[in-house]
């Protein structure tokens, strides 16, 4: 499908622009020369069938790749039985609204080590995503693809390390990389291209080139304290990182196509376009380098 970019969920300016309703989001991504979106079903999954269907025939018109995040509500760090169910029933309606609505693939939360030690939540974790998997397949949704996403506060399950691990337990798992996420449980740390080779080859590393070269990417910049994530921020606040010129040479240079979806506060379709152009522009010096360098 190749390299894509889009917003999670619209700007303000969509509704600037006089649009009120998800399914004319794809005539304005494509205005704007996006071809990806994500729809949040983060406070539970609720849409009539008909608004599916709607969404479905403007996605497929307008060829955008389409997303959805799972509800927040899922913690897979859990012992008891009724919390395992209801993580079961998050994951099969995210399922089943996917199918409805087009979407291929679906971020989630992995969940929050509260007290626990982090190795103990991935003893729990681990098996129940298994279930959970299984018992998809058996409804007939396994096609659907689910992604855990880095998380951005220091007591949340979910750093590269865990998301990793997590992956690696079943090939149709997708990584689901929150750059700023990771930014803000390391204090900052993403201030340079090498930074964020570090990242890349750690994906590599840990689940093969192929797997890592397709990932689902969130990214926008961010606010933390010592505590981790505190607010998502907009391209044009630039007192604020990670920036994404940093990452464009390096997915431009090793063939990277990645689904890359902007979690700006309120400009995500802006900056999304904004980091389309930046890796053009990446990709248009490696190919006159490789030019140069060949004649």
């Amino acid at each position: 499908m190749g390299i894509r970019f889009g917003p999670s969920g619209n700007s303000e300016s969509f509704y600037d622009k006089g649009y009120k309703h998800t399914y004319q989001a794809p005539e304005y991504l494509a205005e704007m020369g996006l071809d990806a979106f994500e729809y949040s079903f983060g406070r539970g999954v609720r849409m009539t069938e008909a608004t599916a269907k709607a969404i479905r025939t403007s996605m497929e018109e307008y060829d955008i790749a389409l997303s959805l995040h799972s509800p927040y509500y899922i913690n897979l760090c859990v012992e008891d039985e009724e919390r395992k169910q209801k993580n079961k029933r998050y994951f099969t309606e995210t399922a089943k609204a996917a199918l409805m609505m087009g979407a291929d693939r679906a971020v989630f939360h992995a969940g929050a080590v509260t007290k626990m030690s982090r190795e103990r939540a991935m003893e729990l974790a681990l098996p129940l995503l298994k279930e959970i998997l299984d018992e998809l397949d058996t409804e007939g949704l396994g096609a659907i693809r689910f992604c855990p996403e880095t998380m951005g506060k220091l007591n949340q399950f979910g750093n590269l390390d865990e998301m990793i691990r997590i992956c690696a337990e079943d090939d149709r798992l997708i990584p689901a990389v929150d750059f700023a996420h990771l930014h803000a449980r390391e204090n900052g740390a993403l201030t340079s291209t090498d930074a964020f080779a570090q990242v890349l080859d750690a994906l590599e590393d840990g689940l093969g080139a192929e797997r890592a070269k397709n990932m689902h990417i969130h990214f926008s910049t961010i606010e933390f304290t010592k505590m981790g994530e505190k607010r998502h921020r907009t391209f044009a606040e630039t007192e604020y990182g990670p920036r994404f010129e940093f990452l464009a040479p390096l997915l431009a240079g090793r063939g990277y196509t990645p689904r890359i979806i902007c979690e700006s506060n309120g400009t995500m379709a802006e900056d999304a376009a904004s980091m389309k152009a930046s890796y053009i522009a990446s990709l248009n010096s490696l190919k006159q380098r490789v030019a140069l360098n060949g004649s």
